[in-house]
């Protein structure tokens, strides 16, 4: 599998390790082991599309016949662009935050290397949709990103990471994210382009604000109130 070693489940091991993760997952949500294999284990055949419709897609095919990976190794040159580039904005995105793209968990419950590779490209590209979409990585913003990755790939823990991070919400938040955040996430993601057909290490020079257009997204408007975090 891609960055370790492949388990094998029964269906009822299979549903054991989703209601245990699911249930990990939403008393600690910083477990993103957990949250990966929850989506392992209830995305199979939502992947399974995501699949055919990257074959059916130029760009698509080449991500799938390449299978270029969003680790330092392949993508540290986005450090040393151009201010104003895709690349140089998810480069600050990036250390803004002490983020490292090297640190996804790897791919464990899926049944082919292809469905891993895709599994693990989804997982990859979630920072490259916060600095499209403009998305910050408080509670807020994750929960926006994952009615995006909804819509876009229908993924049944995107939903649930949705309705478990609102559960968290404090009043306040809870609000600006219904009135504000969710409207607008509803729309980004049914306008944007096919996303997972994109291979976006092949646009990193390129101005940020024309892959914005050119890909249909919408960025997040800003909050009417910025004292809620």
């Amino acid at each position: 599998m891609i960055g370790g070693g492949k388990i094998r489940l029964n269906r009822w091991q299979q549903a054991a390790v989703a209601v245990g993760s699911a249930v990990g997952s939403l008393l600690d949500p910083r477990r993103a082991d957990l949250i990966a294999a929850l989506g392992e284990t209830t995305g199979k055949p939502a992947f399974e599309r995501v699949v055919e419709r990257m074959k059916k897609s130029p760009e698509g095919r080449a991500v799938l016949l390449e299978r270029p990976r969003v680790i330092s190794a392949q993508v540290g040159h986005a450090w040393d662009l151009p201010a104003n580039t895709f690349g140089a904005a998810y480069a600050r995105f990036m250390g803004s935050r002490n983020f490292s793209p090297d640190d996804r968990p790897p791919v464990r419950f899926m049944e082919t290397e292809e469905l891993a590779y895709v599994a693990m490209r989804a997982r990859e590209v979630h920072d490259f949709w916060h600095t499209l979409f403009g998305l910050p990585t408080n509670l807020i913003g994750e929960s926006a990103l994952k009615v995006i990755e909804f819509e876009q790939m229908y993924l049944p823990m995107c939903l649930m990471s949705v309705v478990g991070g609102t559960v968290r919400f404090t009043e306040k938040q809870r609000k600006l994210f219904f009135q504000h955040y969710f409207p607008w996430a509803i729309r980004a993601g049914m306008q944007s382009t096919d996303l997972m057909c994109v291979y976006y290490e092949k646009h990193f020079q390129e101005d940020l604000e024309d892959v914005r257009r050119k890909w249909g997204i919408t960025p997040a408007p800003a909050a009417p109130n910025q004292n809620v975090p």
